[in-house]
């Protein structure tokens, strides 16, 4: 399915910064809450995410992200998801993060 490019403009997708990281304790499937700083005009946000295969407190916090930031809030397990991590999916279901390759200012637009 093609979208134009109006449609894409519409999607806010952002570079923030990993500040907190904690277990997801009532998701049915090990999933992370996020708290990622998407900077002037976001702020704070965050996200459950289901990448425990690769990722945990250590070597998530302080890492820069992309991330979708003007989606409607979802509840997952009891977290309120303000945020969609992006990440590509592997054939056995495992999440790997899109990350910028070098450290930029949080806040910046992707396009």
């Amino acid at each position: 399915m093609e979208i134009a490019y109006e449609d894409f403009k519409k999607v806010q997708i952002k570079l923030g910064t990993i500040l907190e990281v904690k277990n997801n304790e009532k998701a049915r499937k090990p999933s992370l809450v996020l708290k990622v700083d998407f900077g002037e005009g976001v702020g704070i946000k965050q996200s459950s995410a289901q990448i425990t295969h690769y990722y945990n407190e250590e070597n998530l916090k302080g890492k820069q992200v992309i991330g979708v930031c003007n989606f409607t809030e979802k509840n997952i397990a009891g977290v309120v998801s303000q945020v969609l991590i992006l990440g590509s999916i592997d054939k056995e279901g495992k999440v790997i993060l899109v990350h910028p390759s070098q450290e930029s200012e949080n806040g910046l637009p992707i396009a």
